[in-house]
């Protein structure tokens, strides 16, 4: 079975290295260590612990630039868990109880929990999330996904502009594209990215332009960006910088405004939006429950934001800029947790909450676990199915 990672103390800001092997698991030193070229340094606030406690849950997040799932939980004793794999430029996450999907370089993954009811791996981790299907793609720039009603994985294909859903002979199936998109081409036109599912279908997606030609969102990455309502077609602000990741809660839009930095509510009919809390990084990757917002924060990539009023607001405010989570209460706006990343992982894209689990891990298609694990149907199928 997998390696489990060594806890950190729940009681403090802890610190944890995670540079080890590929697919081996975040360890956490007994004493806080500078992290060395290509490891990264953890840190998690004192009552982060106490938080997912109360929330019965626990969290997956991802880093497409070191190809990294992180899944964050308790162990037995409190203390926080961090679980590492590794899938090549992991982005846009779904979970499930049972269940991640996960969009990487050219592929969706399927995992499942392997463990059956009340199972543990290495006597604590209650979820063991195992690949069981990748659908190729191909290199399509998969950004946020979800599953509709129809248990269909609905994803945003960013490369071709449009939202797409899982073909068995072909890369791909789009179901919509934007109406300023005059055709689809592998053009990256205006960098859809954000995608909104609100009972069991897909409901709003960000853009960060309306531009219909080659990469022509690179140059209106400081205003324009869109928030578009699936059901009618209708642009319901292009008032945004960068936006990201839209969520419905209790018949509320929020979004990212990540150009300026902040998570943002939109009122669906007017459009007007409300500044709810500012957080110093580029923020990519938001999940909802019990009235909290978890946040993604990344570093900039050249040092600055460059054309971004985030890189002046963090200025302003004599600060730094930030990798890692926050959780945001959004009746105040108040960081009320958060974990920080130092070192070799400066980007993180998606976060996602996975519901009643405790402890999650999983494995990745290249561990050498993926050979050993070998739970089956404790049930016989039918020898000779009937016809459909």
């Amino acid at each position: 079975m997998a390696k489990s990672s060594k806890p950190a103390p729940a009681d403090a800001s802890i610190d944890a290295v995670s540079g080890q092997a590929p697919d081996a698991p975040a360890v956490a030193p007994a004493v806080a260590t500078a992290a060395p070229a290509g490891e990264t340094k953890i840190k998690v606030s004192r009552g982060f612990s106490q938080w997912l406690r109360s929330r019965k849950a626990s969290l997956a997040f991802t880093s497409y630039q070191t190809g990294k799932l992180f899944l964050i939980g308790l162990l037995p004793d409190g203390k926080v868990s961090i679980h590492q794999q590794s899938y090549e430029r992991a982005m846009g996450l779904c979970a499930q109880r049972e269940r991640l999907y996960l969009g990487s370089l050219f592929q969706v993954w399927r995992l499942e929990n392997a463990l059956a009811p009340g199972d543990r791996a290495n006597t604590h981790f209650d979820r063991l999330y195992v690949p069981r299907n990748a659908q190729t793609t191909g290199d399509i720039d998969i950004h946020e996904l979800g599953i509709d009603r129809a248990g269909r994985v609905i994803f945003v294909n960013t490369k071709f502009s449009c939202l797409a859903t899982l073909s068995t002979r072909y890369g791909f199936t789009p179901i919509w594209k934007p109406p300023f998109i005059s055709r689809l081409a592998a053009e990256d036109r205006c960098h859809l990215n954000g995608l909104a599912m609100h009972d069991g279908v897909p409901r709003y997606v960000t853009a960060v332009s309306r531009t219909d030609v080659l990469s022509g969102w690179r140059e209106r990455r400081h205003e324009g960006g869109v928030l578009i309502d699936l059901q009618t077609d209708r642009i319901v602000t292009d008032q945004l910088s960068m936006p990201h990741s839209p969520r419905v809660w209790n018949d509320q839009v929020f979004a990212l405004d990540s150009g300026r930095g902040w998570l943002i509510r939109v009122d669906p009919q007017t459009g007007k939006k409300e500044d709810i809390a500012f957080c110093p990084g580029f923020l990519r990757g938001l999940a909802l429950v019990d009235g909290f917002a978890v946040v993604t924060l990344s570093l900039p990539r050249n040092g600055e934001f460059k054309g971004l009023e985030l890189d002046g607001a963090i200025k302003s405010r004599d600060g730094e800029p930030w990798c890692g989570l926050m959780v945001i209460d959004l009746r105040t706006g108040d960081t009320v947790e958060w974990i920080k990343l130092e070192g070799a992982v400066t980007e993180l894209f998606d976060v996602a909450v996975i519901p009643d689990t405790v402890c999650p891990m999983a494995v990745s298609s290249t561990s050498a676990e993926m050979r050993t694990i070998l739970p089956f149907d404790q049930t016989f199928g039918p020898l000779n199915p009937p016809n459909p």
